[in-house]
């Protein structure tokens, strides 16, 4: 436990948030992914009815969660086109953060090698040292994405699993086909996991987000965790559900079976209807972000260096030259504006900040206001 940090740089900007409330300071709070977007309805009404249903009140073991799987597979298919065994080849998770944290677990040892960005989503480096796993972080390219000519041969043949999140937090990155094939020829040629992160599928502003399961050969090195937080803003309810290799499912299932009895069948239902949205639904959320996207990076044009927004909730920008991420969140804060300094996603992230775009587009832009006064 001693390398999993009591205090990170979110829990010091939420006790700024904490002070500057108790002031009195009206705050938009752009530092956490929450969405101000509405869930479908029918999800919500069929929850709604399973709570009326005695028959959901127990645990939830394999079999209630198979119709969960089954929709889930569906889903996949139908997006990718490649069919998997809902029995063998998907797992029903208490969120994505949650099976990427129990998949480490299971999928190594302590002290194994762990490649991803350094760059990353928190959790990802949390789960790495709850796991007591060593880790090699590789550099970002010019756009966002892992640079994995950069990383020694000598690495590849010593590391266990290569993490990967596309569309990216915070980054907003999005890798092509290409790029998941070169990343799936280097796992097979050096027999190591290929884990993909993917609650932001549904995010993409244009076209499809790929998926590396979806390869040929993918089932054999692939595990894929996908998430209804973002997809259809159903965060709080903790759902989600893994894809892909049979042996990688049965080793996280085992490790899950000692923790903790899924989700509440009610929810699972909730999460069949949800998986049953049309896309012309998600695609309207999408839309929305990026409206939303757009209006940022030009009003904060000349005061951040944003990266072009592709996809997900967020905006990732890098302060001018010589400016602390942490310090200036923290003034920020009192003049009504909370984001994310980017030292919280790793080494590579100092200097940056995340801005998620959580609240309508005209309180985004009165808060890309006050980020230009504060640089000012």
């Amino acid at each position: 436990m001693s390398r999993v940090p009591e205090a990170s740089v979110f829990l010091v900007v939420d006790e700024a948030k904490r002070r500057a409330r108790e002031k009195g300071v009206r705050l938009l709070d752009l530092s956490i992914g929450s969405t101000d977007l509405l869930p479908p309805e029918e999800p919500l009404r069929v929850l709604r009815e399973a709570l009326s249903d005695p028959s959901t009140y127990g645990y939830c073991l394999k079999s209630c969660t198979l119709p969960f799987l089954e929709e889930a597979s569906r889903w996949y298919e139908g997006r990718y086109g490649a069919r998997l065994d809902p029995r063998r080849e998907a797992l029903a998770l208490i969120g994505s953060q949650e099976g990427l944290a129990h998949l480490l677990l299971a999928l190594t040892e302590p002290h194994d090698l762990l490649l991803l960005p350094e760059v990353a989503y928190p959790s990802h480096f949390g789960a790495a040292r709850v796991a007591s796993l060593r880790t090699h972080l590789i550099p970002l390219r010019e756009d966002g994405l892992a640079d994995l000519a950069k990383v020694p041969e000598a690495i590849w043949r010593e590391a266990k699993v290569l993490l990967l999140n596309y569309p990216n937090n915070p980054t907003g990155a999005v890798a092509d086909w290409g790029y998941f094939e070169e990343a799936l020829g280097l796992a097979r040629r050096h027999g190591l996991w290929l884990v993909h992160d993917n609650p932001y599928v549904d995010q993409v502003y244009e076209g499809e987000a790929p998926s590396p399961l979806a390869l040929p050969g993918g089932k054999e090195r692939v595990v894929e965790l996908f998430s209804l937080s973002k997809s259809y803003n159903l965060a709080g309810f903790r759902l989600g559900f893994a894809l892909g290799n049979e042996e990688a499912m049965a080793r996280l299932e085992r490790v899950k079976g000692v923790i903790d009895f899924n989700q509440y069948a009610g929810i699972l239902r909730m999460g069949v209807a949800a998986l049953k949205t049309p896309r012309e639904v998600t695609r309207g959320f999408a839309r929305v972000y990026r409206e939303r996207a757009l209006g940022m990076a030009e009003a904060l044009e000349g005061a951040l260096e944003v990266l072009p927004p592709r996809a997900t909730m967020y905006l990732w920008g890098r302060l001018p030259q010589g400016v602390d991420d942490l310090e200036f969140a923290l003034s920020l804060v009192e003049r009504g504006v909370a984001l994310a300094p980017g030292q919280g996603f790793g080494p590579g992230g100092r200097g940056w900040v995340r801005l998620a775009l959580v609240r309508p587009l005209e309180e985004l832009l009165q808060a890309a206001r006050r980020v230009r006064e504060a640089l000012d």
